[in-house]
């Protein structure tokens, strides 16, 4: 069947397609999208090969909501007219037959998978806006790496990067009782993280990070979450924490080797985790059932909202870090 898809090519140009996608299979569902997130730090990095992939030409995008238009000889627990959120398409070719490299493909007028696998396709309960919900991703990241690190109610915690995932430990870790303290160099995030429940910002553009939140916590926070994906961060973030405190990998570095500076950490005592994946689906779950109770306001993390037409000019500004602004995105593929 023929679709539309945002494609990128090997010298990072950004054009919509007409594209092929194999027919439904019995264990598969086909879904006419409706909402897709847009992942700035992850997409941006398997199009700038800091994280390699396959070949080009690709078409990125993880998440997403739609409705089901049809439905496998196999399938049981979906029907037509469901709505659901998916993950993204498994196969498809450009027009001339070329291959195109899905990671994950969601960025596509139409979604074809298997919705019994970890990275399928589930059911969106009632009340839950398929606009927002097409960015369940970052969420459930971070509520992976909180729920690993398990800062107490009245724990001080640091969160170095106020992207979608730092957000979103943000909204967790204030859902906790924590004392969240929020580090960017971008106003703009800043201020989406006050309004996610963090209790003080940090813009490290015109202040010491180390220095203020030493002001706050003398001995340092009791947990620390690196959301930046940045090396250079990295020291920084460790130096933040306190003896016998926790140190969340939350970004990704790429495929590269990363150094850092080991007389950070040293005598600290700390404990590290590298959490990174939503593979497990109760995160999922839970994030999209606080979206539909409104107990998660993810919709505030939501800086921009273009039509798929629109998403090849969104992409190029994006690449060319034209706007610091631009946090949150999602393609609208029905209008």
């Amino acid at each position: 069947m023929e679709a539309q898809a945002l494609i990128c090519d090997n010298n990072q140009r950004f054009t919509m397609e007409t594209v092929q996608l194999k027919g439904v299979e019995p264990d598969q569902i086909g879904i006419r999208t409706h909402y897709t997130g847009v992942s700035i730090g992850t997409e941006f990095a398997l199009i700038r090969e800091k994280i390699s992939w396959e070949p080009y030409p690709l078409c990125t995008g993880y998440m997403g909501s739609g409705v089901v238009e049809s439905v496998g000889a196999e399938i049981t627990n979906f029907k037509i007219g469901d709505r659901v959120y998916f993950r993204g398409n498994t196969y498809m070719q450009m027009k001339d037959g070329m291959s195109v490299s899905c990671v994950s493909g969601a960025h596509c007028s139409h979604i074809i998978l298997n919705p019994n696998t970890t990275h399928g396709a589930a059911l969106l309960p009632d009340g839950a806006s398929m606009e927002t919900t097409s960015m369940f991703v970052m969420p459930a990241v971070a509520l992976y790496g909180v729920d690993m690190a398990n800062p107490r109610m009245g724990q001080t915690v640091v969160v170095h990067g106020t992207g979608l995932i730092g957000l979103g430990v943000v909204a967790a870790c204030s859902s906790r009782g924590c004392t969240v303290v929020a580090v960017d160099l971008s106003p703009k995030r800043l201020e989406i993280a006050r309004k996610m429940g963090a209790d003080y910002l940090i813009c490290a553009e015109d202040q010491d990070v180390e220095t203020e939140v030493m002001n706050i916590v003398s001995d340092g926070a009791d947990c620390v979450f690196e959301c930046t994906g940045l090396p250079d961060c990295i020291d920084l973030s460790i130096r933040l924490c306190r003896q016998f405190g926790s140190f969340v990998w939350q970004g990704h570095y790429g495929n590269k080797p990363i150094e850092m500076d080991f007389s950070s950490p040293h005598g600290r005592r700390l404990q590290m985790f590298f959490p990174c994946d939503d593979g497990w689906q109760p995160c999922r779950r839970a994030v999209i059932k606080n979206i539909a109770m409104g107990t998660l306001q993810w919709e505030q993390c939501i800086s921009h909202r273009i039509s798929w037409r629109d998403s090849p000019e969104m992409f190029d500004e994006i690449n060319r870090n034209c706007n610091t602004d631009i946090v949150g995105v999602v393609i609208n593929w029905t209008n």
